[in-house]
């Protein structure tokens, strides 16, 4: 047992509990000593707030002392004097907390010492009034004490008086105002034990609160708690005991705690068995909801285990969660730098572009300004010529050197055809594409500047990102491991989006309308998509695979853009060299997007639209054949005569290069333009103004080399198509001259132009009527 800490009290005046309720003095130093009943000592304030009241009265004894009484607790430590009150008669009372492990002893004790201060009368009703008034409280009222106690002090630091004084004492005061000398002698007096206002432990809670101001007041309320918890629990377990034992020995107080058990309920056997019953249901119940549970965490643990058991077996999702995130991140960083990269693209195409387009215009100016300077010319001579005027010709400085820059370039044309061989050549029939040598360089500059800024597009770039064989390698991948996937995310699609920077890089420098261009199928990128589109059809056993349309989307969204851009800007139709191998590229594209059946590409048609817009400007724009007397184009050594022949030759060939579309444009079309408008609008006018002879044969034979095979290829065709009708009416006419003049020779090579162009009827007619029966062979062969 903790020591109980030291305690110094104040001396307070007490509440009276007589009448007037005033505050009795307390005893003067040097008063003579209230006598303290020898047994009593105090000992501290009791667990629990458990109060006795013991009244200690003095019987008469030597002396003339005075009447006093003794407030003890049931401990007191040593030391502590007892307090007293003297010089009053009236009857006083000390509210006593006794600690009940020495209560017993306490009272025995007391009982002997009065014995021999007072009756045993005395005694005995000193023990009858204490079984009575002994009230020892229930933990409950203990613990909301004490919890009142620590809110109080914690709060205010104050401990509010709630004490409501008994009726004895009411009545006791009333007596006492009414009656004066009635008062009992000390002996007969009846001591009320009631509460004062303040017990021991509010003093000793005041006297706490007083010294708060100090540094041990912390130390000192924790171990006064401590002291007062053992108290109380010793206070409990003795007072149990106590009780027991005034059963055996006070008839009363063997009553009292009878009266007290009889408060409780009744016992009743049914209602014990009814309630172990319930109990034993809830418990029964209790378990099978226990069981119940157990036999489902039971299953969870075993489809949990074959569910691990089925991952281990199956395929690693791990690895595919793995391989799925790595595609994801891979493809969203090839579209991040594809879209970073997708402006320095743009512009160096834009570029090129620009580069080739200035070209193409210069060539196109200068022949038209050439062939307006030239003319203008010639006309000039014509009015001079007309007028017979000896004066020169005067001729202004551009249009001389002009001319002179025309001769030039024809000149370098001629020694170049000589030195290789070429000599069944006709004027008109070379494309005027020269350049000067400063223009050249400049050119070529700027090209390579070109090309140098294309290669540095992707020079910080992983081929991972940039190699159009390693990025469908990771798609291949996919299509390997998990084609359901890969089809189901029509990766198909996808392929020729991302591709379409890429593929635009490499055709930076790619000109189809040069006769030395790199075909589309020696591409690195074509060559690639091949190959994945091949592996594809191995792994894949769908006839319908969605990867065999991978290289037609890429040339319908890709490759077919850019050859319309050529043929709208930088094409020239007179050019033969640009034009084979604009048709050679349009061929193969158009052939790989026929493997796709059933699909109408948008991008074809506007290619090939294109085409024959581009065409029908250059009918209209760059042909031009003069008409000139007779007499002026006979000498064919003359300025007007070599001029008229170069105009018919440049039809000529703008005419064959028109056919050479054959199979590509419709049949329609291609009549429309070559016979509709540059055959029947120009060259036949020339040619019927033309002097009847060997050359115009000549012509003529030309025109109907170029005219396409399968035109005429029904063996059933008797007449030709209706285009022709004006050509073929030319042809009878000429002959009919040639017939009568010194080149009837010629008439033998009117006929089987003829029979090519399937104007059988027409054949026969003239050989019976100038009996050339030696040419009936030829329609025979037919």
């Amino acid at each position: 047992m903790a020591h109980r800490p030291k305690r110094t009290f104040r001396q307070r005046r007490a509440q009276s509990s007589d009448s007037d309720g005033a505050e009795e003095p307390f005893a003067e130093p040097g008063a003579p000593e209230e006598q303290t009943a020898p047994g009593l000592t105090e000992e501290g304030p009791p667990s629990g707030g458990g109060r006795v009241e013991v009244t200690a009265r003095r019987g008469p004894g030597p002396g003339p002392r005075g009447r006093g009484r003794v407030w003890a607790s049931s401990r007191r430590p040593a030391g502590a004097a007892p307090r007293a009150e003297g010089g009053s008669s009236a009857p006083e009372s000390r509210v006593a907390d006794l600690s009940t492990d020495e209560e017993g002893e306490t009272s025995h004790s007391s009982e002997s010492k009065d014995d021999q201060s007072s009756s045993s009368n005395s005694s005995t009703s000193l023990e009858e009034e204490f079984s009575s008034i002994v009230n020892i409280p229930d933990a409950a009222f203990i613990q909301a004490a004490r919890r009142k106690r620590e809110l109080a002090r914690a709060r205010d630091d104050y401990i509010s008086l709630d004490v409501k004084h008994t009726s004895a004492i009411t009545g006791m005061k009333k007596n006492s105002d009414e009656d004066p000398e009635s008062e009992p002698d000390n002996h007969e007096e009846r001591i009320p034990f009631t509460p004062k206002p303040q017990t021991l432990k509010q003093r000793m809670a005041e006297e706490t609160t007083s010294r708060n101001e100090t540094s041990e007041e912390s130390q000192e309320d924790e171990n006064q708690d401590i002291w007062e918890q053992q108290q109380m629990r010793k206070a409990v377990k003795i007072t149990e005991g106590r009780d027991l034992d005034l059963s055996y020995s006070s008839e009363p107080q063997t009553v009292k705690k009878f009266d007290t058990l009889i408060s409780l309920p009744p016992v009743n056997l049914e209602i014990i068995k009814k309630q172990l019953n319930t109990r034993l249901t809830l418990l029964q119940d209790t378990h099978r909801s226990h069981l119940r549970e157990y036999e489902k965490y039971i299953q969870d643990v075993k489809s949990s285990k074959s569910t691990i058991q089925n991952l281990e077996n199956s395929s690693n999702q791990a690895l595919n969660f793995k391989f799925y995130k790595s595609m994801k991140i891979y493809v969203e960083n090839l579209i991040d730098c594809l879209n970073e990269k997708i402006i320095s693209i743009q512009e160096i195409e834009s570029s090129m572009h620009a580069l080739l387009l200035k070209q193409a215009m210069t060539f196109m100016k200068r022949r038209q300004d050439e062939l307006k300077h030239e003319s203008t010319y010639l006309q000039q001579l014509s009015r001079r010529a007309e007028t017979s005027t000896n004066e020169s010709l005067a001729v202004d400085e551009k249009t001389q050197w002009i001319l002179e820059e025309i001769e030039s370039r024809r000149s370098r044309r001629r020694q170049a055809r000589a030195l290789s061989g070429n000599c069944d050549h006709q004027e008109g029939t070379s494309s005027d594409d020269e350049l000067s040598s400063a223009d050249m360089n400049d050119f070529q500059k700027t090209q390579g500047d070109i090309s140098q800024d294309r290669k540095k597009i992707f020079e910080d770039v992983h081929d991972d990102f940039c190699n159009i064989q390693h990025i469908l390698l990771k798609f291949q991948q996919w299509r390997e491991k998990y084609p359901d996937s890969y089809y189901e995310a029509f990766i198909s699609l996808c392929i020729p989006k991302l591709l379409n920077p890429l593929i635009r890089v490499q055709l930076i420098d790619w000109n189809p309308l040069k006769f030395d261009a790199i075909g589309l199928k020696q591409m690195p990128w074509f060559t690639s998509i091949e190959e994945f589109m091949a592996s594809g059809m191995e792994d894949s056993k769908k006839e319908d695979s969605s990867d065999k349309k991978i290289l037609s989307t890429v040339i319908n969204k890709t490759i077919i853009p850019r050859l319309t851009d050529f043929v709208e800007f930088i094409w020239d139709p007179l050019s033969t060299s640009q034009t084979t191998s604009l048709i050679t590229h349009c061929r193969m594209i158009l052939e790989e997007l026929s493997t796709c059946a059933n699909e109408v590409s948008k991008g074809k048609q506007d290619l090939l639209k294109s085409i024959v817009v581009r065409m029908k400007k250059a009918i209209e724009d760059d042909v031009f054949i003069p008409l000139y007397p007779k007499s002026t184009v006979e000498n064919k050594t003359s300025p007007h005569s070599k001029f008229q022949e170069r105009q018919f030759w440049s039809g000529v060939k703008l005419f064959r290069n028109i056919l050479l579309w054959n199979g590509l444009l419709p049949d329609d079309t291609l009549q429309e333009l070559g016979l509709g408008k540059l055959l029947n609008r120009y060259l036949i006018i020339a040619l019927l103004n033309a002097i009847p002879g060997p050359e115009v044969v000549k012509k003529c034979k030309q025109i109907a080399a170029y005219l396409p095979e399968k035109w005429f290829q029904n063996s059933a065709m008797r007449t030709s198509i209706p285009q022709l009708e004006n050509f073929i009416q030319f042809l009878l006419q000429f002959a009919h001259k040639l017939s009568g003049s010194e080149f009837r020779d010629e008439v033998k090579e009117i006929i089987p132009i003829l029979v090519k162009i399937k104007a059988l009827n027409q054949a026969e007619s003239f050989i019976e009527e100038y009996h050339l029966d030696h040419l009936k062979s030829v329609i025979r062969e037919v």
